[in-house]
């Protein structure tokens, strides 16, 4: 990464905006902890990215053209994240519900749903 940046400085700060990115994505549920657990917290989100806004504000002039697009970049890409994080969290529980569903059909199949596919006999077409 030290190869990207003027100095070791540079190559530290984007070191921090990576680390800010990755727990602002962390809350927002778009990747898993260490434990394999997504969490949804926006408040923690929104300040994540807000975070990242004040070191645009303090940083500004301070930083090369690359520099200043790659931070620019991180954080548009943060906040269309952020904007898509609700629907994206809406589908995420359906899919849980439904494999809960599926799991218990497998694990209590006597429980399970039942879907009836026969015809009574008068209705057979031959």
């Amino acid at each position: 990464m030290a190869d990207m940046f003027a100095d070791e400085d540079a190559a530290r700060f984007f070191q921090m905006v990576q680390m800010l990115q990755r727990s602002t994505l962390l809350q927002m549920g778009y990747l898993p902890d260490q434990a394999g657990q997504h969490h949804y917290n926006m408040a923690e989100a929104r300040e994540g990215i807000e975070v990242l806004r004040m070191f645009q504000r303090k940083t500004d002039g301070n930083l090369s053209a690359q520099e200043t697009q790659m931070l620019r970049a991180v954080i548009s890409e943060l906040q269309m994240q952020f904007t898509q994080a609700p629907q994206r969290r809406r589908v995420q529980q359906e899919e849980e519900a439904q494999s809960d569903v599926v799991r218990e059909t497998f694990s209590k199949p006597q429980d399970g749903p039942v879907e009836d596919l026969s015809t009574p006999h008068g209705n057979e077409e031959e």
